[in-house]
């Protein structure tokens, strides 16, 4: 597992989010840079944004949740097409960052 992941459950339905793009961007000089992305599984996670054996550097991170296929693919409305979260790296933990979503709100913490 990369040291950073993610994972979408949506909570309207009560089931994982499949399907999802999301990618992962670092801050450098002002500007955002990609370092990773993928695609979540049946089970709404990603555990690969990163290679296993990469630790990043601490400092400001954004994954980026690519919403709107996925409700348009369900026939639901989208009031929130793309979600970016920030997040800061502060040591060479873990960093599990879960999406909680709904058409038409969302909520995300650092999970374990």
């Amino acid at each position: 597992m990369s040291q950073i992941a993610t994972h979408i459950l949506d909570t309207a339905q009560g089931k994982p989010a499949k399907g999802v793009e999301v990618n992962l961007l670092k801050l450098v000089n002002d500007q955002w840079l990609p370092i990773g992305s993928g695609v979540t599984n049946s089970d709404g996670r990603i555990a690969d944004l990163l290679e296993p054996d990469i630790l990043v550097e601490y400092g400001r991170y954004r994954l980026d949740f690519l919403l709107e296929r996925y409700f348009f693919d369900q026939n639901l409305p989208c009031l929130y097409p793309e979600i970016n979260v920030v997040f800061m790296v502060s040591d060479q933990t873990h960093y599990h960052i879960p999406l909680l979503l709904s058409p038409f709100g969302y909520s995300t913490y650092r999970g374990s």
